[in-house]
C-alpha cells in the first residue's frame, strides 16, 4: 500500500484514506477542514462530463481571442484599466504581470493549514466549470494539495473585493515557479522545489491568472477553519458550564426541560439538554442556598445557544460561498457566453465572521464571569479562595488561580474589543473602481483572533472548574462516582495534562497544552445534532423493519 507523510504528526497518510473530490457533489466545511489538517487526500473529478465541460470553456476563450474579441482581463488592463485595450501579442504576458504587481502582502503568513485550505476552496471554485481555465492548471492545483506542497501566504493586504487579490497572487505565482513554498517543514523556493522534483511551471493561459486571484477563497478557507473551532468551542463551554455548576453547587433545575419547551430555539433546547445530561439532573435534583443562581450560570443555555443556532446559518452562508464560481468574469463553455459581474464580492463570508466573532466574544465574557465567581469566596460557596489547594499555614503564600483569572480577563476584554464589524469599513479603492468593498478577509481574520483569545479564556476557566468541583466533592463528602460519566471523564483527561494546584507553579505551559488539545478537539464533547438525527433515523428504520 502506498502512503504519504502526515505533515502534522509525522505518522503515514494512509492511500485508502478519506477522499475529497473536486469537480464533483458539493464541498462541505469538514471536507476542507479534513484537507487542511491532512486528514484528507485530494483528488480531481476523472468523469469524462466534467473535463469536457472544463475543456469548453477554455476553447471558447481561445475561439473569443482568434476572433479579437474583448474580454476582461484577457484582452484590456485590469480594473479601472479595463479600458486599456492589450495588444495581441502581450495578452499572453498580461497574466504573469497581474501575479507580479499584486506581490506585496505583508503581516504574518497564514498557517500551512490555511495555505492548504486556500488551496482546496480556490480548486473548489475554479472545478466548478465557469472560470474558462485549463484542465492541467486545475491538476497542479490538486498535485499542490496532494503533495503538501503549500504557498507562502501573508494574510494582510485583502478588501475582499476584488476577492482575495493579494493573498491569492500568492497561490498563482508559485504555479508559475516564483515565491515560496512550504515543504518537507521547510520555506523553499517554488523554482527550487520544481527542479529537485523534476516538475515545470505552468505558464498560465489567458485569464487564468485572474481566475486565480479573483475571488473569495482565502476568506472563505479562513471561514472553514473557524466554523469548526466555533462549533467545538461552544461545546467545550458547555461541558465548562456544567463543571462550574457543580463546581458552585448550582442548581439543575435551570435548565429543565419543561422550561425550555416553552423557548423554541433548537440550539438554546440542545445546549440546555447537554447541560441536563452532565449534571444528572432528573436523578440528582440540586439544593442551594440561592432559589436563582447567577445569570452566568442561569442563562449559560441562552448565550451558549445563540452560537449552536447559528452554526447553521453560518454553515449555509459558508459552504454556498464555498461552492461558487467567484471570480470575473464567468466564461459559459458551453452556452458560449462571456458574463461580467461581480461574484468576487464577499458580503456573505462577512456577515458570517462578523457575527460568529461577536457570538464566540460572549462565550468568553460567559466564561470569564464563571470564573470570576469560582475564584472568589464573596461568590463561591465555601471553596479556598482562588481555589488554592494550600492548606495550614501555606494558605498565606500561595495565591491559585488568581493571576489566571486576571489573565481570562484581558482576553476577554481583547476579543470584546475586537467584535466591531468589519464589514462597515468598506473603503474606495484603486481609483474608484472599486468603490464598495466586503472587507471579509479582515472579519475572517479578526474571527479567528477571537477564537484565540477565547480558547485561552476556555483552558483558563477549564483548568479552574476542575479544581473547584474536586474542591466541592471534597467538601460533600462525596467522590467523583457521584458525577456523571461525562463529567468524570473531563476530570480525568484535563488531569492528565494538569495535577491538582496545592502549591504556585507557572501554568504558562500546562495552559498552551490545554488549548492545543482543545483546537485539534481532541476530545470528543457531545454527539452532533447531525449525529443524532442519523441515529434517530437508524432507529426509526430498525422499527420499521
Amino acid at each position: 500500500m502506498t502512503t504519504q507523510t502526515n505533515s502534522e504528526c509525522g505518522e503515514p497518510m494512509k492511500a485508502d484514506a478519506q477522499r475529497v473530490t473536486f469537480g464533483a457533489e458539493r464541498l462541505t466545511i469538514e471536507q476542507v477542514v479534513a484537507l487542511a489538517h491532512r486528514q484528507a487526500l485530494p483528488e480531481l473529478n476523472s468523469q469524462a462530463d466534467f473535463r469536457r465541460r472544463i475543456q469548453n470553456g477554455a476553447d471558447f476563450l481561445d475561439r473569443l481571442l482568434a476572433e479579437e474579441g474583448v474580454i476582461y482581463g484577457v484582452t484590456t488592463g485590469y480594473g479601472d484599466s479595463v479600458t486599456n485595450a492589450v495588444p495581441t501579442e502581450l495578452v499572453l504576458e498580461l497574466p504573469l504581470h497581474l501575479t507580479r504587481f499584486h506581490g506585496c502582502g505583508l503581516g504574518a503568513n497564514l498557517s500551512i493549514e490555511a495555505g492548504r485550505a486556500v488551496l482546496a476552496t480556490r480548486l473548489c471554485s475554479l472545478a466548478q466549470g465557469v472560470s474558462g481555465v485549463s484542465l492541467p492548471l486545475l491538476e497542479r492545483l490538486n498535485w499542490l494539495l496532494a503533495q503538501d506542497i503549500i504557498p507562502r501566504i501573508p494574510e494582510e493586504g485583502s478588501v475582499g473585493a476584488s476577492g482575495d487579490l493579494t493573498p491569492l497572487s500568492y497561490v498563482a505565482a508559485v504555479l508559475v515557479g516564483e515565491r515560496e513554498v512550504y515543504w518537507r517543514g521547510a520555506l523553499r523556493p517554488s523554482a527550487e522545489v520544481y527542479r529537485e522534483l523534476g516538475v515545470e511551471p505552468l505558464v498560465l493561459r489567458p485569464k487564468e491568472g485572474l481566475a486565480l486571484m479573483n475571488g473569495t477563497s482565502v476568506m472563505t478557507a479562513l471561514a472553514c477553519l473557524a466554523y469548526a473551532r466555533c462549533d467545538y468551542l461552544m461545546r467545550l463551554s458547555t461541558r465548562i458550564t456544567a463543571l462550574m455548576t457543580e463546581a458552585m453547587a448550582g442548581n439543575a433545575f435551570h435548565f429543565d426541560a419543561r422550561l425550555f419547551a416553552a423557548k423554541p430555539h433548537p440550539g438554546l433546547q440542545q445546549i440546555a439538554a447537554w447541560l441536563r445530561a452532565d449534571l444528572q439532573a432528573e436523578a440528582l435534583p440540586r439544593h442551594s442556598d440561592r432559589l436563582q443562581d447567577r445569570y452566568s450560570l442561569r442563562c449559560a443555555p441562552h448565550v451558549i445557544g445563540v452560537v449552536a443556532d447559528g452554526l447553521p446559518w453560518w454553515r449555509q452562508l459558508i459552504e454556498n460561498e464555498l461552492n461558487s464560481a467567484n471570480d470575473n468574469p464567468l466564461i459559459d463553455g458551453e452556452e458560449e457566453h462571456v458574463m461580467h459581474g461581480g461574484h468576487f464580492y464577499g458580503g456573505h463570508i462577512a456577515m458570517a465572521m462578523d457575527s460568529m466573532k461577536t457570538a464566540i466574544a460572549n462565550l468568553a465574557d460567559l466564561l470569564d464571569r464563571q470564573l470570576a465567581q469560582l475564584v472568589d469566596v464573596k461568590f463561591n460557596k465555601g471553596l479556598s479562595s482562588n481555589l488554592s489547594g494550600a492548606t495550614g499555614q501555606r494558605r498565606m503564600i500561595n495565591h491559585g488561580f488568581k493571576a489566571v483569572q486576571i489573565g481570562a480577563s484581558a482576553w476577554t476584554a481583547e476579543a470584546l474589543k475586537l467584535t466591531l464589524p468589519a464589514s462597515i469599513f468598506s473603503r474606495s479603492t484603486e481609483c474608484h473602481n472599486q468603490d464598495k468593498v466586503s472587507m471579509g478577509t479582515i472579519a475572517a481574520r479578526d474571527c479567528l483572533r477571537v477564537l484565540q483569545l477565547t480558547e485561552q479564556v476556555a483552558a483558563a476557566a477549564l483548568l479552574a472548574a476542575v479544581q473547584g468541583t474536586e474542591q466541592r466533592l471534597a467538601l460533600d463528602g462525596q467522590s467523583v462516582s457521584r458525577l456523571a460519566p461525562s463529567l468524570r471523564q473531563t476530570l480525568s483527561d484535563v488531569r492528565a495534562m494538569s495535577p491538582v494546584l496545592t502549591e504556585d507553579r507557572p501554568l504558562e505551559g500546562e495552559l498552551r497544552a490545554l488549548i492545543a488539545t482543545i483546537q485539534q478537539a481532541r476530545w470528543p464533547l457531545y454527539e452532533s445534532r447531525q449525529s443524532q438525527a442519523a441515529s434517530a433515523q437508524a432507529a426509526l428504520c430498525g422499527e420499521l423493519a
